[in-house]
């Protein structure tokens, strides 16, 4: 798209392009419990913002499992009695997915299912295998038989081919064969079992309700059943929750931390603790680390809602500038079946966001956003925002510059369409068609997460997405088994 201003011809060339990152999962798993499945509904419901392609279900009645899985929302799915009377029993596993690039798919709608000699077996999934696909190649050679494209799958036929007598010896030599950030949780005739990456990339917490115990990826999945927070499962762990017991295994060498700090940044709900922080308070300490970082001498702060509204609340307190809603979200969009023309496609911004217009014209405007992918939406932003009547607009961006792509459960663009691997600052700034652009840097984010700084050596978080520096190994990349992106991200289309 090419835009003309008063000032200068503006081309984008990532104009036409969705601007969206994307969480891969939500898990949520309980035993124990004689409503299970109505929780576990519940609890998919409040990760409905870590995956909204589909959502998928396994109950366990001590006899029998139970299923139902579908494309959507979990409300179009687990809404009516029909469905939740026949998903007995007193342990359940779901699951939300995130939305892919290109056609969406039943057959990879979690939780998976297999039945082993020694019984049932579901799996659900939040990250990214990074040598899934050349694990894949490997046990095809040897007869193994897929039916479904998802790295997930791998798993069930890695503990298919072991001989160990127990379900959990199983499972974790599975571990101990895959590579990448992910968060497990599984339902056996016995148990629930859960697992996370040694790096504890991925988040995962176990909770309480009344006798029941819980895994969940957020501790706002918990608060919605007003079940009790217990602690976050350590990376590298192993529970195992049965007949009212927790049993927790170490089988790998405890290693430095190294959990995504974009879950903060946006991923997470604000209600959330993640890793033993507030996200809501760590958003809004981003917003006041802004402020310090890059001021400006601006009349109001307007966040892009929601996910800049926290860290506007802290750049608009830091800064002593008025906090105002300049732009209203329509939280109502859904899908549209309207075929963009060349006169509406410009339109189509005004669906999601709408300028207040008392608030913008005539005034020095800081707007405060989450992070810029592709640019796509911040150009559409800026501009509404400019034709409403602002007289400037400084933009400030509560991420560092995202630079690379994310393997590790991000739906990350490929690195040469991330408009921050292309241009720096000031070239971005004149592509989006602001007075002034900032982002907050990266030993700022991590004060902000009560860090002094970012350690070179030893990095305290993965921020991969912000340095280049992945913390774990990119098989399937490094071998060329998967040119551009990993198995969920570039699924094959069969």
């Amino acid at each position: 798209m090419t835009r003309i201003t008063g000032k200068h011809m503006i081309t984008n060339p990532f104009m036409d392009e969705d601007d969206h990152l994307k969480e891969e999962c939500g898990v949520f798993g309980i035993v124990g419990d004689p409503e299970a499945a109505a929780h576990t509904a519940l609890g998919m419901h409040a990760l409905q913002h870590r995956g909204q392609e589909a959502a998928g279900m396994v109950t366990f009645d001590g006899q029998q499992f139970y299923s139902h899985r579908g494309l959507g929302h979990v409300s179009e799915n687990f809404n009516s009695d029909t469905v939740m009377e026949r998903l007995k029993g007193h342990a359940a596993v779901g699951h939300t997915r995130y939305s892919t690039t290109g056609e969406t798919i039943l057959r990879n709608v979690q939780p998976l299912f297999a039945e082993y000699e020694f019984g049932g077996f579901a799996i659900g999934h939040n990250g990214n295998l990074t040598n899934a696909l050349t694990l894949r190649r490997e046990l095809q050679r040897q007869g193994c038989l897929f039916q479904s494209t998802s790295d997930t799958e791998v798993v069930t036929h890695l503990i298919a081919r072991n001989e160990a007598t127990t379900i959990e010896d199983r499972f974790v030599d599975a571990l101990r064969q895959i590579e990448g950030a992910y968060s497990f949780v599984c339902l056996t005739n016995d148990s629930v079992i859960g697992a996370r990456d040694p790096l504890g990339v991925r988040p995962l917490v176990l909770g309480k309700l009344d006798g029941a115990h819980i895994l969940c990826s957020e501790t706002c999945a918990l608060d919605i059943i007003g079940a009790e927070f217990i602690r976050d499962i350590q990376p590298g762990e192993v529970v195992v929750l049965s007949n009212g017991t927790i049993r927790s295994l170490h089988p790998f060498p405890k290693q430095s931390p190294r959990f995504c700090i974009f879950e903060y940044i946006y991923f997470a709900r604000p209600d959330s603790t993640a890793d033993g922080h507030n996200v809501y308070e760590v958003r809004k300490r981003i917003g006041a680390e802004l402020a310090k970082e890059s001021p400006t001498d601006c009349d109001v702060v307007v966040p892009v809602p929601d996910s800049g509204v926290p860290a506007a609340l802290g750049f608009a307190a830091a800064a002593g500038i008025p906090f105002e809603y300049g732009i209203i979200r329509n939280h109502y969009v859904g899908r549209t079946f309207i075929q963009p023309t060349d006169k509406t496609r410009h339109l189509g911004v005004k669906r999601k966001h709408n300028p207040n217009r008392e608030v913008l014209d005539g005034r020095r405007v800081v707007l405060v956003d989450d992070s810029i992918v592709r640019g796509t939406t911040s150009t559409k932003i800026v501009n509404m925002v400019r034709q409403a009547g602002a007289k400037e607009v400084h933009l400030r961006i509560s991420s560092p510059p995202t630079a690379h792509p994310c393997f590790f459960g991000i739906d990350t663009p490929s690195r040469e369409k991330l408009l921050a691997a292309q241009f720096d600052v000031a070239a971005m700034a004149k592509l989006l068609d602001v007075d002034s652009l900032a982002f907050i840097s990266i030993d700022g984010l991590y004060r902000a997460v009560n860090e002094p700084c970012r350690k070179a050596d030893r990095p305290q978080y993965c921020d991969a997405c912000f340095t280049g520096e992945y913390p774990l190994p990119l098989t399937d990349q490094n071998t060329g088994t998967m040119p551009k992106q990993l198995s969920l991200l570039n699924e094959e289309r069969l």
